[in-house]
């Protein structure tokens, strides 16, 4: 009895968003705030692709995409109703949960961490044992679950470690401030190699750099990042289940968009006030692509077992203290979503290949 009903729900959700999404064009738009977890950037390209090429309109949404950033607390905002849904690192968003909030994630967009730690060749670090009596930046703030689950991993406690907060560019790694710093390889990596090597006089080179991947089963500690989330009780009021249904479906259609049109997309973003150059832009939506690309049971729909590994190593680590409680994610948003875009529509990109791209001095 619980599966019928919960097949009849789902059936009925699909059924509501398409009718939605193709009826809306003389009906009033529902408005929706949706929070960002920092400044225009490729990082967010399908949403702005969305609201670029009309898709969110096309479902009937007014959206406005809210910018976060060093000041802001892109969960909290959430959480306390500034806005109707968000994105943020699931760790982060669990964090929150624990700490009494109703935060719900519906759609996991990252299908692999982003999450690298740079240092110089000559630092000779090459393992997280080699972390010991060094300086490590990481912007802390929430960012730091999956360095300081490594450090815990590899027998060094990250209380005693020499941890510096560092500043949200490369400049500490860059000056020597730092032995070794926190970059995601769609942004801060690529500002390390938009920077000239003082030595030769041309710009630093990947093979200049020892990178740590957390994804790497020899570290083992990737967790999951940039999902969707929004409130129960924000969920569970009138239609707005099905207004994050439609929000999810107009999402997914813009990312799909940018795997297929990266360059259009990084005009969209540079459109849209960047602080970066349209060399960086164009690494970062490559990078962001390979993040999300491919999305074997289809893009937001969350695979359990990645679920599983990030809820290990938050809980083992000390980033959570315990599991989350039942209702800490649901998938039947995001199904009905790609339900709803309909089997014409190449939802999981297998066979996406990144690309080669070039960087210029500064990002430019």
């Amino acid at each position: 009895m619980r599966l019928s009903r919960r097949t009849l729900a789902f059936g009925m959700a699909v059924a509501l968003v398409a009718t939605a999404c193709s009826s809306n064009s003389g009906g009033s738009l529902t408005k929706v705030k949706f929070q960002l977890q920092w400044v225009a950037q490729a990082q967010f390209a399908g949403y702005y692709a969305a609201l670029d090429q009309g898709y969110y309109k096309d479902a009937g949404l007014d959206v406005t995409l809210l910018l976060g950033g060093p000041q802001v607390d892109n969960v909290q905002v959430v959480a306390s109703g500034g806005a109707d849904i968000g994105t943020a690192w699931l760790p982060k968003m669990l964090q929150s949960r624990e700490n009494g909030t109703d935060l719900v994630s519906i759609a996991q967009v990252f299908q692999r961490s982003g999450t690298r730690m740079v240092s110089f060749k000559d630092k000779n670090i090459t393992t997280m044992a080699d972390f010991a009596g060094k300086k490590i930046g990481s912007w802390l703030g929430g960012n730091e679950p999956e360095l300081f689950a490594a450090l815990t991993k590899a027998g060094l406690d990250p209380l005693k470690q020499n941890i510096i907060k560092q500043n949200f560019d490369m400049s500490g790694l860059l000056n020597g401030d730092l032995d070794v710093a926190q970059a995601m390889i769609y942004n801060e990596y690529a500002q390390v190699l938009e920077a000239k090597n003082p030595a030769t006089g041309n710009l630093y080179q990947p093979s200049d750099f020892n990178l740590i991947d957390f994804n790497d089963p020899a570290i083992g500690t990737a967790m999951l990042q940039d999902q969707i989330f929004a409130s129960a009780k924000w969920l569970s009021t009138g239609s707005n289940a099905d207004v994050a249904t439609k929000f999810l479906t107009a999402s997914f259609k813009g990312w799909i968009y940018c795997r297929d049109n990266p360059a259009a997309c990084v005009q969209i973003v540079l459109k849209n006030g960047t602080q970066l150059g349209a060399s960086h832009q164009a690494w970062q939506m490559n990078q962001i692509n390979g993040l999300i690309w491919p999305s074997p049971g289809g893009i937001g729909v969350l695979d359990p077992a990645l679920w599983q590994q990030t809820i290990g190593v938050a809980t083992k680590y000390g980033v959570l203290k315990a599991a989350p409680s039942d209702g800490a994610y649901r998938t039947d948003l995001a199904t009905a979503a790609l339900a709803a875009l309909g089997s014409s529509v190449d939802t999981k990109g297998a066979s996406f290949q990144m690309q080669t791209i070039t960087l210029n001095a500064g990002g430019n």
